[in-house]
């Protein structure tokens, strides 16, 4: 009886792990449309954010012009990517010329600012949200300057981010 039991509490903890999974990938796996922006955060100033308010990322161990988080790296932290035929255009606040794109293993266009591609963090859950900031020592939120938001320095301010596209892996 035992054993059964212990092949039972496994299985479901298999379930809820497989189901996690999914809704962590179902999260990202459809496209978005309208504007990328940034907003004002009391802790970091001002940062670049999605249409819906979350914040964007960059991986610091990445150089400028290269993808280094991809596979399950991806599926936590969903990169800012273009629907097909969509454009990147710079919202109030932000510097056109910073604006760009970077092609991704997958064939995927990543939006980048200052030659840094951005990505979303699937912790973070609602608009405002910085639970990714400092992550592992090399995730950082990025500010309209494209510099490391870091806490008490920046004041305060909105700025927005139009790519007419979306996220393929996330809002």
């Amino acid at each position: 009886m035992g054993t059964r039991r212990i092949v039972l509490v496994a299985s479901l903890v298999l379930l809820g792990v497989i189901g996690v999974a999914v809704a962590i990938a179902a999260t990202g796996s459809h496209g978005h449309g309208g504007t990328e922006k940034a907003a004002a955060n009391t802790t970091f100033g001002s940062l670049l954010v999605s249409s819906s308010g979350m914040t964007l990322y960059h991986l610091t161990t990445e150089k400028p012009g290269s993808i280094g988080c991809t596979g399950s790296c991806a599926t936590y932290w969903p990169p800012l990517v273009l629907d097909s035929g969509a454009e990147v255009k710079a919202g109030s606040g932000t510097t056109a010329s910073k604006l760009g794109t970077i092609r991704r293993p997958d064939g995927r266009l990543q939006v980048t600012y200052g030659g840094i591609a951005l990505y979303r963090y699937s912790l973070d859950t609602k608009a405002g949200d910085v639970k990714g900031q400092g992550s592992q020592g090399i995730w950082y939120a990025l500010t309209p300057a494209g510099t490391q938001a870091k806490a008490g320095t920046v004041p305060a301010t909105t700025t927005t981010m139009n790519s007419g596209g979306g996220y393929g892996y996330g809002n």
